[in-house]
């Protein structure tokens, strides 16, 4: 079981070490490779799992479903915490209820349960994507316009995939691997970019961040257990929403609070101190995950 912790974990740090490292000498624009990783290579990605016939979507309806429960329910736990605290919502809140799918979910579960986990995997991160540009975005700015937050590539590919598999077309073999090729540039792309990420870390806000690291699994994980004993889902899907309900905060709340000035050094401080948390974490969820042999 160590062996397999290692050999899911080892890769997902490495990577992100070397993006570490080199931000460290090289200072690379960032920015640049994850607006050409969200606007290319995540949203062919997604279109080429989703139209692939291989992976039939109404076997994912319950997990969808209990993703969204995972991601909204993790607010409405963390809501009386936030207020005893006195913690301001906007900053606090949707760090804990949007995590990292996308930067460490896909490739974490990937490299924990093989390629059969792929379509998993995209669907709890269409979910929490979906989630965080129109509850999300919400939260922060009621008055912004819901077409506007919609209208980007991934819920383009998103869509389209899920047309072509809902409506039988199949693609030709050429097309889906030209697609997973493309797509899977975005893997490693997206745990680099983490790395890079991690150098911007402040420690100022360091106790805002360490409960972080301990309410955002914690939330989620308690949502995912009655999802489990309630939702029919295969032994796949159970270990995919356990790692899912335990990942930390996305990165893409900290780019997000920075476009709408919501406190943004004080949400790096949670986000980047709670991905560190995720070292400790991730490793016993998928320790817990392999001894229960779901998988």
């Amino acid at each position: 079981m160590i062996g397999q912790i290692l050999s899911t974990m080892l890769p997902v740090f490495l990577i992100a070490g070397c993006g570490a490292l080199y931000g460290r000498y090289r200072s690379p624009d960032i920015k640049g490779l994850n607006v050409l990783n969200m606007e290319l290579f995540v949203p062919m990605l997604v279109f080429g799992v989703l139209a692939d016939q291989k992976a039939p979507l109404q076997d994912y309806a319950q997990l969808a479903l209990a993703a969204t429960v995972v991601v909204l329910g993790s607010g409405i736990v963390l809501y009386p915490l936030a207020k005893v605290l006195k913690l301001n919502l906007k900053t606090f809140l949707p760090p804990m209820m949007f995590n990292n799918s996308g930067n460490m979910g896909i490739p974490l579960l990937v490299l924990a349960f093989g390629d059969s986990a792929l379509p998993a995997a995209i669907v709890l991160f269409i979910v929490e994507m979906l989630l965080h540009f129109s509850v999300g975005l919400y939260m922060l700015d009621p008055h912004s316009s819901i077409i506007q937050r919609l209208r980007l590539p991934i819920v383009f590919a998103s869509i389209a995939g899920l047309a072509c598999n809902l409506s039988g077309i199949h693609l030709p073999d050429w097309l889906l691997e030209t697609l997973n090729m493309l797509g899977g540039v975005c893997i490693p792309l997206m745990l680099f970019a983490l790395g890079v990420r991690m150098l911007e870390i402040d420690f100022s806000d360091w106790k805002l961040g360490i409960l972080g690291a301990i309410a955002c699994p914690a939330s989620g994980l308690i949502l995912a257990w009655p999802m489990i004993t309630l939702l029919d889902l295969p032994g796949l899907q159970v270990a995919a929403l356990w790692v899912f309900a335990a990942l930390p905060p996305a990165v893409l709340n900290y780019m997000v609070a920075e476009q709408y000035k919501q406190e943004p050094h004080t949400v790096a401080s949670l986000v980047l101190l709670s991905n560190l948390g995720s070292l400790v974490v991730i490793p016993i969820v998928l320790g817990l995950v392999f001894s229960a042999g779901y998988v």
